[in-house]
């Protein structure tokens, strides 16, 4: 497994310093009262989500996430909440998935499958096929 490295995608993003703080503790499974999760989350896709939330919108105030997602042997498919040092919330759809992007490479294994273990390995959190700001409901009518 890919450890992440934080310190460039914080020290481009706006992340308040409890978030970082906090980050620092979960990835360390400490207690992390800014960073919690539901559904099947395990703690290493969390951090992808994270790490790409720090890539994606480095603008954001980032506070504090919620984390809601599916994970499969290849993917982590979900939902982040965002609030910022305002208590404003944003939303973004997700969907990491390591053997999208081992067929996006045309990396194959011994068997000829996607192998998605190197994409996973050499990508690490940079496997994200989707990742998109949710329309609220009250807007998408």
């Amino acid at each position: 497994m890919t450890i992440i490295d934080f310190e460039p995608l914080l020290a481009a993003s706006r992340a308040t310093d409890a978030f970082r703080t906090d980050l620092v503790a979960y990835a360390t499974r400490q207690p992390a009262d800014r960073i919690s999760t539901s559904g099947a989350s395990p703690r290493v896709k969390v951090l992808r989500a994270i790490a790409q939330l720090l890539h994606a919108e480095p603008d954001l105030t980032v506070d504090r996430v919620q984390v809601r997602g599916a994970s499969g042997c290849a993917d982590f498919i979900g939902q982040m909440q965002v609030t910022d040092a305002d208590g404003d919330v944003q939303t973004f759809d997700f969907e990491w998935n390591c053997e999208w992007k081992a067929r996006q490479l045309g990396y194959l294994d011994g068997f000829g499958f996607p192998d998605q273990i190197r994409a996973a390995n050499e990508f690490g959190w940079q496997c994200f096929e989707r990742w998109t700001r949710a329309i609220p409901a009250a807007q998408a009518v």
